[in-house]
């Protein structure tokens, strides 16, 4: 299917494409990896035959995986190892929990494409306990609109015992049986036959998960649906609707209370994930689901729960900052994260709301972008985006961006924690006894903000102590920016702040 296509595209083009897998015979595979190993196949599109032995790369340039949710980590890594220099795209509707962490946390580059094709329509999914009257209605409605229908069920062992029983429900219709313990050849004319709309019904397992794309297939009816993986099952349920007629996917699983805990929430989200460009979202219920599995390993998902997203995230920082300075790779963070982070607590409206910015994902990314935000440079970077995209920052946006300013200019300081509360600003200095607590008392990290505040805030403060923490109350503070301004004024050599623009 790629290869037509790719083949329809560049037909003005002096440029050869090639495909490579088991559809192939031994000697036109051959033929095909000799002239890849001496450059005449500009293109060449394949399973992972690509990544045999045998197969070497004159100059390779570009990598694009399609389907990355198909491959294990060994084999993108041999992928990757084709040649130092490759570039690598990654396609995928549903990516893995792993390769969502990665882009996440800034390790790959992501982009979301959520502009579906012109005249598509949402996928109506319905979860159903197992029931024949059910099967037969989904079936006798698509065919009276002329349409084909998936029925999928995973085991072999007797998937034709199945399609015997959807037989019995539409005995009109001609049924066909496909699965991967099939001859390719075999297997290949079933697809064709259906992509041609001789039969009206595919029974098969899930080897047509990926890349079918038959546009009078608008009905799919997923058997025993608990056992299937959610980004298994937002790939099966894209197989239909790929035209401008409404699709229909019908999960069959067993009574609810018969099923997992986890199997349950895989079902729920693809069910309330139904919208067109959903992908990212079931992603990111996997990645909730599943963990974010092993950065730096094999593992492809695993639990983070013991302990707790952010100290995994910052262990994970730390480990990649280490290994990167041990390398003497540069990193491409640009400054480095204090090594005190404060949190600050302000008592004013500090968000960005729907009103201001609708998308769900948009808004995850722009928390997290602030989030990481490591100078003022970027902040402001921050800032003139969303005045770019959204128009004039509101008051909860404004709050939001002095918050995450005070929280720059405290881990400056060496404070933990900075609440805003009335008319007063608390500052906290860390714990005597901690690590950071020694360099703050030993370096001399108290005394200089016992005198910048001595000399900076004209209003009153006062030390109260508190068992192993020392806190600064500063009094007069008259409301969030105000109290920015204090705290900026005692981080020695900043500029003075510049007001926040609408």
């Amino acid at each position: 299917q790629h290869l037509r296509t790719f083949n329809r595209r560049m037909q003005d083009f002096p440029i050869r494409i090639e495909s490579l897998s088991r559809f192939r015979s031994s000697a036109e595979q051959k033929k095909v990896v000799a002239d890849i190993v001496v450059g005449k196949v500009e293109i060449a599109i394949g399973t992972h035959r690509l990544v045999s032995k045998d197969v070497k790369f004159k100059d390779l340039g570009l990598l694009v995986i399609d389907e990355e949710q198909r491959f294990g980590v060994s084999v993108k890594e041999k992928l990757k190892e084709l040649r130092a220099t490759v570039d690598v795209l990654t396609l995928t509707a549903t990516p893995i929990p792993r390769t969502l962490q990665f882009s996440l946390m800034g390790v790959r580059d992501l982009s979301i494409i959520q502009t579906p094709p012109q005249n598509r329509q949402p996928i109506d999914t319905k979860i159903h306990v197992y029931n024949p009257q059910v099967i037969q209605r989904a079936i006798a409605g698509e065919l009276a609109r002329n349409g084909q229908v998936f029925f999928i069920h995973n085991r072999v062992q007797d998937i034709e015992e199945m399609a015997a029983k959807v037989q019995d429900e539409v005995p009109s219709a001609h049924i066909r049986v496909a699965h991967g313990q099939m001859k390719p050849a075999q297997l290949q004319k079933i697809v064709a036959d259906f992509y041609r709309g001789k039969f009206d019904i595919l029974v098969s397992t899930n080897i047509v998960e990926n890349g079918i794309d038959i546009a009078n297939a608008n009905t799919m009816i997923i058997n025993r649906a608990d056992r299937f993986g959610l980004a298994e099952l937002h790939q099966l349920r894209g197989r239909v609707g790929r035209s401008d007629r409404k699709g229909y996917c019908l999960l069959l699983t067993p009574p609810l209370n018969r099923i997992s805990r986890d199997a349950r929430k895989r079902l729920m989200a693809l069910e309330e994930f139904s919208d067109l460009g959903s992908g990212f979202n079931i992603a990111m219920r996997d990645l909730d689901i599943r963990g974010a599995g092993n950065i730096l390993g094999a593992e492809q998902s695993g639990y983070i729960n013991d302990l707790g997203y952010e100290m995994y995230m910052r262990i994970l920082e730390d480990a990649v900052r280490e290994l990167n300075e041990e390398q003497g790779v540069a990193s491409k963070e640009a400054p480095r994260r204090p090594e005190i982070e404060a949190s600050v607590d302000v008592d004013v409206l500090a968000l960005l709301e729907e009103s201001y910015v609708v998308d769900s994902i948009e808004r995850f990314n722009l928390y997290r972008r602030l989030s990481q935000a490591v100078t003022e440079a970027e902040i402001e970077e921050w800032e003139r985006e969303l005045r770019d995209r959204f128009g004039s920052l509101p008051e909860s946006a404004r709050n939001l961006s002095a918050a995450a300013r005070m929280k720059l200019c405290a881990s400056d300081a060496g404070l933990v924690h900075v609440a805003v509360r009335g008319n007063k600003m608390i500052l906290h200095c860390p714990d005597k006894e901690s690590e950071a607590g020694k360099a703050f008392y030993e370096e001399g990290g108290f005394e200089k903000l016992l005198s910048k505040l001595e000399v900076a805030v004209t209003s009153q403060f006062k030390v109260e102590k508190e068992k192993k923490r020392v806190k600064f109350v500063v009094m007069g503070v008259e409301n969030l920016d105000d109290a920015l301004k204090k705290l900026q004024s005692l981080i020695q050599d900043k500029p003075t702040l510049t007001p926040i623009e609408q």
